[in-house]
C-alpha cells in the first residue's frame, strides 16, 4: 500500500501567527514607593497544555500561585466551511526558475539555477474558532488588556501564514466574534483570585493537500530558432533551399536509438542514423533502460504513466512505457491508438505467399471478406487454366501481382488493391499479427515498427 501520509503544520502556523498578534502587549504597574510606574510585558501561551508540562511549570507543587497577568490561547472549534467551497478538481499550474546555489560558498549565485513547475490542488475550506483567555488579578489590569486587544480588530485583522510566494492560500484574516468580561461571579468569593475575561476569534483558513513539483530535465533536442535579432519572424523560415540556416536540425545530447519490435522497445548506441528506419532489428543492448535513462537526465519511469514519442514523418505516435517484468533491457510499449496512423485500406486477414501457402478450409471454404496481400505472383495474362485454388468456375481468372490485396467476395477471388496503380501512402493492418503497414515507394513495411534514431524518440517522463 503506497504510503499516503503528508503533514506541513498549516493548522500550526495559523495558531503560531495568532499568538504573535496577541503578544508584547503590556500591562502599568506601580507607583512604587518613589512614585514611579513600570510596563509588564503579558506572556501568552498556548492553553491546551499536557498535564505533565502543566505539573512541571507549578514545580510539581500544588502549592505554586499562577502568575498573572498572562494570556491563554487554544482551539475551540473545527468546522469545514461549505459557503466558500469551490471547483474541487482545479489544478493550478505555475513555472518556478531557482536561483542557483553554490555549495562551496554556501550562497545563492546570480545565475539561474533549476526549472521547476508546481502543480497546485484546489485547498479546502475550513473554520477555525479560537478563544484567547486573559488571566488577571484585578480589574485595572484587564481593563488595560482589553483596550489595547479590542482597537486592532475592526472589524478584522489579516495575517499571512507564510512567505512562500506561491503558497495561494497563505493569507487570512482574524475576527473578533465573542466577548466574555469576567469568568467570576458577584460577589466574588476569597478563593476566587483570578479573574478571567475570555475573547472568541474565528480564523477562515485553507488547507492544502500536497503539491506535484516536477524538475526539467536535461536538454534532449535543440531546434534552430524562427526568429530574427528584432524579434520577427524570420525570412528564412520560407527558404527551403538547402543552404536555408533554418533547414531541420535535430540534435540529442545523449546519442541513443531505440528499436520497436511487437510491444516492446530496445535501447541501443547509435550508429550515425537520427531518423526512423523500417529495417531495424533486434541486436544486442548496449544499455539497461535505468543506466540509460539515469545517463539520459532521469532517474527512474513511472509505470504505464511515463511517455515515448516516435516521430517520423507525419506522424507521431504516442504510447505509455512500462519497464518489463524479467528483462531490464527492455520496456513495454502501449501505443495510444489515437496517434497511431488512421487505416486506408480495409484490414487483411493475413499475407501469404499464394505459391506455398498451406491449404485448409480457410482458402477451400473462405468466406466473403476474407483479403490476402500476397508475396508472389498468382497467375498470368494468357493462363488458360491458372491456380486452381484461386479461380472458380465461370468466373474470370484471377490474375494478381505481388504487392497486390486480393479479396473473395463470396463468390470468387477479385483484386481489391493493385499496387502497381497506387502511389499514394496507404495503410493495411494484418489482423492474424495486428501488425500495422505501410505501402510507400512501391513496396509494403512496417508503419512505425523500426529502429528509430537519436532525433526521431523522446522520452517524457
Amino acid at each position: 500500500m503506497i504510503n499516503s501520509y503528508f503533514y506541513s503544520g498549516q493548522i500550526r502556523r495559523f495558531l503560531q501567527q495568532f499568538i504573535r498578534v496577541l503578544s508584547n502587549f503590556q500591562v502599568q504597574i506601580g507607583p512604587d514607593r518613589n512614585g514611579n510606574t513600570s510596563l509588564l510585558q503579558v506572556p501568552v501561551f498556548y492553553g491546551d497544555a499536557s498535564r505533565q508540562a502543566s505539573q512541571i511549570l507549578r514545580n510539581n507543587s500544588e502549592s505554586t500561585l499562577l502568575g498573572v497577568p498572562a494570556m491563554a490561547v487554544y482551539i475551540t472549534g473545527f468546522q469545514y466551511d461549505r459557503s466558500r467551497t469551490q471547483e474541487p478538481f482545479h489544478v493550478s499550474s505555475t513555472n518556478v526558475r531557482e536561483r542557483s546555489y553554490d555549495p562551496v560558498t554556501g550562497e545563492l549565485s546570480s545565475s539561474q539555477g533549476d526549472i521547476l513547475t508546481v502543480e497546485r490542488f484546489m485547498p479546502v475550506p475550513y473554520k477555525l474558532t479560537l478563544k484567547c483567555d486573559i488571566w488577571t488579578s484585578n480589574t485595572e489590569q484587564k481593563l488595560q488588556l482589553l483596550e489595547q486587544i479590542a482597537v486592532l480588530f475592526n472589524p478584522s485583522m489579516e495575517i499571512q501564514s507564510s512567505d512562500n510566494f506561491i503558497d495561494w492560500s497563505s493569507l487570512s484574516y482574524i475576527t473578533l466574534t465573542d466577548t466574555s468580561f469576567t469568568s467570576r461571579s458577584v460577589p466574588s468569593g476569597t478563593d476566587d483570585q483570578i479573574d478571567i475575561a475570555g475573547l472568541t476569534f474565528e480564523l477562515p483558513i485553507w488547507l492544502n493537500a500536497p503539491a506535484k513539483v516536477k524538475k526539467m530535465g536535461v536538454i534532449q533536442r535543440i531546434i534552430s530558432s524562427v526568429w530574427d535579432d528584432n524579434g520577427l519572424l524570420s525570412n528564412e523560415v520560407f527558404d527551403t533551399g538547402n543552404s536555408s540556416p533554418l533547414s531541420r536540425q535535430v540534435i540529442t545530447i545523449m546519442d541513443y536509438n531505440i528499436i520497436y519490435i511487437g510491444n516492446t522497445l530496445q535501447l541501443i548506441q547509435s550508429n550515425n542514423q537520427n531518423t526512423f528506419s523500417p529495417s531495424g532489428t533486434a541486436v544486442e543492448p548496449t544499455d539497461k533502460w535505468k543506466i540509460g535513462l539515469a545517463r539520459y537526465g532521469y532517474e527512474s519511469l513511472r509505470n504505464g504513466t511515463s511517455q515515448i514519442r516516435l516521430e517520423q514523418e507525419g506522424t507521431t505516435v504516442v504510447g505509455t512505457v512500462a519497464y518489463h517484468p524479467t528483462d531490464d533491457s527492455l520496456l513495454l510499449f502501449t501505443p495510444l491508438i489515437d496517434t497511431l496512423p488512421a487505416n486506408t485500406l480495409d484490414p487483411v486477414t493475413a499475407i501469404i505467399n499464394p505459391l506455398t501457402v498451406s491449404i485448409d478450409s480457410a482458402l477451400l471454404n473462405p468466406v466473403a471478406g476474407t483479403r490476402f496481400l500476397i508475396l508472389q505472383d498468382i497467375g498470368y495474362p494468357g493462363d488458360e487454366e491458372g491456380p486452381v485454388l484461386w479461380n472458380r468456375p465461370g468466373y474470370p481468372q484471377l490474375v494478381a501481382s505481388t504487392n497486390d490485396i486480393i479479396e473473395y467476395d463470396g463468390t470468387h477471388w477479385t483484386v481489391s488493391f493493385i499496387s502497381s496503380s497506387v502511389n499514394t501512402v496507404q495503410y493495411v493492418t494484418n489482423l492474424r499479427t495486428m501488425t500495422q503497414y505501410k505501402w510507400k515507394d512501391q513496396q509494403w513495411t512496417k508503419a512505425v515498427e523500426g529502429r528509430y534514431g537519436a532525433g526521431a524518440w523522446t522520452f517524457v517522463p
